[in-house]
């Protein structure tokens, strides 16, 4: 068991990832602390701890999380994820930047903002 006083907010979010990539969902709400709240930017949409795990364990076509760069401090971090899943035989890719504040070495509150990373941008728009 490991114990949570002892990770700093990036470590965390380290092992909420690695948590996720293995669909461990059983050891997801010990990541939580009991007042958690996740906020999606993108949809307006707020959980609660066992809400939120609900979604990610029932969350169709899910295959992978990476997470792919974490900054923070002791109780703070902001991490960028590729999530991948799949819908029918087409693979989709996602990107999601995760802001995470700890409480008791918990993760309390969460910020979401997810992208598709398959859509095109409009014509005119790409650099270079």
């Amino acid at each position: 068991m490991w114990n949570a006083e002892d990770m700093d907010a990036p470590a965390v979010m380290a092992r909420l990832a690695a948590t996720i990539d293995a669909h461990n969902w059983d050891e997801l709400p010990s990541l939580l602390h009991e007042d958690f709240v996740c906020r999606y930017v993108h949809t307006g949409e707020v959980f609660d701890g066992p809400a939120w795990v609900r979604l990610n364990a029932g969350y169709p076509g899910f295959e992978h999380l990476v997470l792919e760069d974490c900054v923070g401090t002791d109780n703070r971090a902001a991490g960028r994820s590729l999530v991948t899943g799949r819908s029918g035989q087409q693979l989709q890719h996602f990107e999601v930047a995760t802001f995470i504040t700890l409480r008791n070495g918990l993760i309390a509150e969460m910020t979401e903002v997810w992208a598709d990373v398959d859509e095109v941008a409009p014509a005119g728009t790409r650099p270079g």
